[in-house]
Formats: structure tokens, sequence, C-alpha cells
């Protein structure tokens, strides 16, 4: 089942910067399936798109107004349809964004349980049954609304006031406006959830990136109602849509794997030190004094605990984190790509970091973004009008552009054949011709890059074993090796001393800012 993830490599597209067809300032699906070639030649062959659905954007699309209609920003149903057909033919898969635990303050389904009168909708969201109701802390919730329609109760959000929280239960029933996670009440929420579902599979979508994964049944200590929630629905994928994938924002690989989902990311929050790597005190800068060790700690009892129930995935970034290149170089990232395409479970490529685009401070809150708002600019296509963005006046893009000359595009770095994006193309490459390296690798680390070391592990699959070793720092370094490393398959060094590893009884030589993969 999802077979397909075994060797799958995802792009993040916001649809909003990606590519504007129609000259509004705004990207679309028509611009997304004009630049199908650029990411399969990347070296991608799946796609995960931010919310597409109608919607009042107060936050970016995360507040829907009408699960089954594209927003009519981005085309209509037919092109999506045409986009997936588009996807498949070019032998990609493309997931959807679904917010699952919510809708916008402007869905029908919403206004409807506004209605003092009972109808279908009446018990669809989570309401108390008094407007002036002291409701006490409730884990899951984020607050509440009062006062927006004649009927009496208040209305649980999940994060912005703009989004009311739909009604999939509660753990622990201490009200009597709190429906049992196993009420009939609570399970048509999840019956509404898997006929959205449906729809969009039926028309050709491969999937399911969810979220807020972890938040739909509220006051349910150790997820265990919400994980119950997930697996009804993974049992009802896998009995109508075999080959359909759940991947969750939650987290926490563990609970999220035992509830269902074929992976689950490692996020900038969460206790999984993935900030380690690239952003806080960055690992993979060449000048930071951070080893990688508490991340590898905690990616192994992750590991541990997951092994052949799902997939543990690292991003290079997303739309709700600065982007790589605020803490990184190009040089530094190149080092970085060669973690992020060696490591089990699926790698990510969030748009524009494969060329090293840049994180805008300053920007005035766009949709809700706020400091995230920097990470959402447009794509940067070539040196023509708006870079190739859109042939909107400049006043009408969805964001301004990175105004530096210099800036990075696709056109000037698919001509230097020394650029992050041909040392991305090279990985990914390098991955698919390996199976050792592809998803469902094992993976042993050798050294975690404390005490002078480098960061080496091995991957394995069947009989192959192939060896990744780093050391982003800017000095050289070595480590205890048995025998020598084998044959080079790819070599990157841009330290000040370059040179090539090294092994002399028993021990290897990494020279700085350099990154190996060896076949052992």
């Amino acid at each position: 089942m999802a077979n397909w993830l075994d060797n799958a490599i995802f792009y993040e597209i916001y649809p909003q910067s990606f590519q504007d067809s129609n000259g509004d300032g705004i990207g679309d699906f028509k611009g997304i399936m004009r630049r199908l070639p650029y990411i399969k030649e990347l070296g991608c062959n799946a796609i995960w798109m931010n919310p597409c659905f109608v919607s009042p954007f107060y936050d970016a699309g995360y507040d829907v107004t009408d699960f089954y209609q594209a927003a009519p920003r981005y085309g209509t149903n037919a092109e999506l349809k045409e986009l997936f057909d588009e996807v498949h033919r070019l032998d990609m898969h493309m997931i959807l964004d679904l917010v699952a635990g919510h809708t916008s303050l402007e869905s029908p389904w919403f206004k409807a349980s506004c209605q003092p009168v009972q109808n279908e909708f009446t018990n669809r969201f989570v309401w108390t049954n008094k407007t002036m109701e002291q409701t006490g802390e409730i884990s899951g919730v984020y607050g509440w609304l009062r006062g927006l329609c004649d009927r009496d109760g208040a209305v649980a959000v999940n994060c912005f006031s703009t989004q009311p929280a739909l009604n999939y239960g509660f753990g622990e029933v201490t009200k009597p406006w709190q429906f049992a996670a196993d009420s009939p009440e609570a399970e048509q929420g999840r019956l509404l959830l898997q006929d959205v579902m449906a729809f969009w599979l039926d028309m050709g979508c491969d999937g399911f990136r969810v979220d807020m994964a972890a938040s739909l049944v509220k006051a349910d200590p150790g997820h265990r109602w919400t994980k119950r929630l997930w697996q009804n629905v993974r049992q009802f994928l896998d009995t109508q849509y075999p080959q359909a994938v759940l991947i969750s924002e939650w987290g926490n690989p563990k609970e999220a794997l035992e509830a269902g989902f074929h992976m689950d990311f490692l996020l900038h929050s969460g206790p999984t030190h993935y900030m380690d790597l690239f952003r806080e005190d960055p690992y993979f800068s060449r000048d930071g004094r951070a080893d990688a060790h508490d991340f590898v700690q905690a990616y192994e009892d992750y590991y541990g605990l997951t092994k052949g129930k799902g997939l543990c995935c690292i991003p290079s970034g997303n739309h709700d984190m600065k982007r790589m290149r605020y803490t990184l170089d190009e040089e530094e990232m190149k080092l970085a790509f060669v973690f992020l395409l060696t490591m089990p479970g699926c790698p990510f490529v969030y748009y524009g970091d494969e060329l090293g685009m840049r994180y805008l401070e300053g920007l005035v809150s766009k949709e809700g973004g706020y400091d995230r708002t920097g990470s959402r600019t447009p794509m940067q296509w070539d040196n023509t009008l708006n870079a190739g963005f859109s042939a909107a006046p400049k006043k009408n893009l969805y964001l301004p552009l990175d105004p530096d000359p210099k800036r990075p595009t696709a056109a000037s770095q698919q001509r230097d054949p020394h650029s992050l994006y041909h040392t991305v193309q090279t990985l990914a490459a390098l991955r698919y011709g390996h199976p050792a390296l592809q998803s469902n690798g094992g993976i042993v680390f050798c050294a975690d890059g404390r005490d002078g070391a480098p960061l080496v592990y091995e991957r394995r699959q069947g009989e192959e074993c192939l060896s990744v070793i780093l050391n982003p720092k800017s000095h050289a370094c070595a480590f205890p090796l048995a025998q020598t490393p084998g044959e080079t398959l790819f070599y990157y060094c841009y330290g000040a001393e370059g040179g090539a590893l090294s092994w002399n009884d028993g021990t290897l030589h990494v020279p700085a800012c350099c990154a190996a993969i060896c076949r052992s």
C-alpha cells in the first residue's frame, strides 16, 4: 500500500507564490502545470501543495469555506483535475493540504451551526450551551468566540479566531455540552472528513498532508482518541483507496505513525531537535559550535520506536518557518542537502530552497503570515519581468520579490554546473539509483559530530551499504574507522584547504566543509 513512497522526493508548493499564468499577480494551477517539468528535472517526483480551497484567506487558505471547491484565484476544479492528470502523466504524485480540524467563519457549515434552530450542522462545531459560560482551559482549544449570532453559546477556535473548531468529541467529558469522542455526533465529524477525502481522491489526488493532525479530539491526554479517529480513517482509505497517502503535521512520529499516518515530519516545534540542524545555532554552519548529538539521539529514539510502522521525514523548511538561507549560505546549504537527501523517510524540498532563496525581513504580514511572510515570496525563475513569476504590475504581486539584483534564479542556477540547484539534482539522482539511500533503507549512526568528529552514518538495504560522511565545520576532523571507506560515489568540499578524504592506520581524516558518500 502506498508503495510509491519508497523512493519519493517531495517538492512543497505554496500556490500563491509559485507561478502566475494569467497576470493577476497570484500563482495558480495553470502556472504550476507549466512548471512541472522543472520540478521533475530537479529530481522531485512528488508534490505537496498548500491549501487551494475556497477561503477568505485570513490564514492563507488554512481557513476553508468550501472543502469541495477550488479557490477561484487558483482556477477551477476542472483545472485542478487537469493538474493531477498532468502530474500522473509525468510519473509523479501530488498530495493536497487538508485542514481537518476547522473551517472559516464563512463556511456554510458554520453558518448553519450558528442558527438557534436545530439542524444537521448544529453539532458539527464545538459549542458551549451558554454564551457567557466559563470554560476554563481545555487542551486543543485555543480560544472562544462569543456573541457571533443568535445561538446561545460560545464556539471554540483552533489557532486564529477566524477558525472555528469542528467537533470530533472530547477524550475527557467534564461538561454537559461536550460530546464523547465515540458519540454519534463526533462520529459524524469523521464521516464528513472521509467524504471530503473521497471527493478529491476520486478526482485524482494521491493523498493528503493533514494540518494540525493531533488537535482534532479535545481534552485528549496522550491523543488516545485522536489516534483512534485517524486509525479509522486509515482503515477507510486502505479499503477504498489503498495507494492514498496520509502525512501528518503532528511533530511526534511515534504517535503519528501509531495513529495510522504513513509519515510524520520533524517540525520546528516539539522535541525532535530539528531546529538544531539548519536554523538555531545550526550544526551545518561552518562557524557554529553546535554538534548533532541531541538531534541524533532524538532521531534514534524515534527511529527505533517507529521502524517498520512508517516514515520520519525531514524537510528543508516550509511555509511556517524562516528559510534555510536565513542562517546558512549556499555552500553550507549544499552540505545540508547532502544530509537531507541521504536520510531515511521522504525528503521535502520547500520551493526555492533548491536555489537558496532568501527570507525577506520586515515585510508587512500577508494573509496571516506575520513573521512567516518573508518565507512566502514569489519564486524566482529568471531575470525577466518580476523574476518570471508574473506579468502583473509590480504593485499587484502577491508579495514583493527579493529586491537584491543578485538574487538567485532557477535560470542562472541551471546554467551554473556548480550551483546549489545542480547539487540537489545530483543528490536526487544518486538517491534514486541506490535503494540504501531511499525511504526504507536502514540507518546506523557511527558519529554525531561531537569532540571534533564528523557526522557519519551508514545506510543499508539488502546487500548494499553506503556511508555518509559530513563535516560542515571550518576545521578538519578525524574519525576512527577500521577500514578504508570504499569507493566514493559523491564528494564535495568548499573548505579553504580543500583536499580529499584520507584513511591511514584506522583513522579517517575529513577535510573542513566536506561531504562524501562512499560505498562500503
